[in-house]
């Protein structure tokens, strides 16, 4: 009986162990520096973000580098497919998690939090804080939300990171410098956690007075 639980575990572990290992010798500055010759054929520039957006989980770059790619290529009009490659690239580490990461203390605070706050919310307010993407996506893998909750609540909560990544990418000052971290705009990111609080604050809130009730009662017995 125990056995499919250490499975699981040596999986993740050797997940992470390659994944490292991809990254240390891998960057987003080769997606970058070929962004000119991908852009001058929007057949070739789709067909590689595509690509890019399957692969990047096992690279652990940031999402925000297809926004920047295909706002450089399209421009603005491609925030609805930056928006798409995005959600595309988040599922499979959540569907890694959820498969092989529902096990122990950390899956039973994150189940207890998502039926508190609602698939949904959980997954919007997540997105909105300024985390790596491929925590957010394992997180709500462990904590059990349903994919189309967690495929809409990621649409929904990377929106900000993909319009500021889109606006980004159509400025050839951020492929020159090939910082795709720095090319968002700092004010996005106080806004995008402005809002991530509004969403949890009652939720928070709620689970405070519960708690004190609780504690007020156990006194009074």
């Amino acid at each position: 009986m125990k056995r499919p639980r250490v499975d699981a575990r040596v999986a993740v572990g050797l997940s992470v162990l390659v994944v490292a290992a991809l990254a240390a010798v891998s960057s987003p500055d080769v997606v970058l520096a070929h962004a000119t010759w991908l852009a001058a054929d929007p057949v070739r520039l789709a067909a590689a973000t595509l690509v890019l957006a399957v692969v990047r989980p096992f690279l652990a770059w940031p999402t925000t580098l297809l926004a920047v790619v295909v706002g450089f290529g399209f421009g603005l009009p491609g925030l609805p497919f930056a928006l798409c490659l995005i959600v595309l690239t988040s599922v499979p580490p959540f569907l890694f998690a959820k498969r092989y990461g529902r096990t122990g203390r950390l899956a039973a605070a994150g189940e207890s939090f998502v039926e508190r706050t609602g698939d949904l919310r959980s997954v919007v307010a997540s997105r909105l804080v300024p985390a790596p993407s491929d925590v957010v996506s394992v997180g709500a893998g462990v904590a059990g939300v349903r994919l189309r909750w967690f495929a809409l609540g990621t649409a929904i909560g990377e929106a900000p990171w993909a319009v500021a990544g889109v606006l980004a990418g159509a400025s050839a000052e951020t492929l020159a410098a090939g910082d795709v971290a720095g090319a968002i705009d700092a004010r996005v990111v106080v806004v995008a956690g402005l809002v991530a609080s509004v969403l949890l604050v009652p939720v928070a809130y709620e689970w405070y007075g519960e708690r004190t009730d609780a504690e007020a009662d156990g006194d009074a017995a």
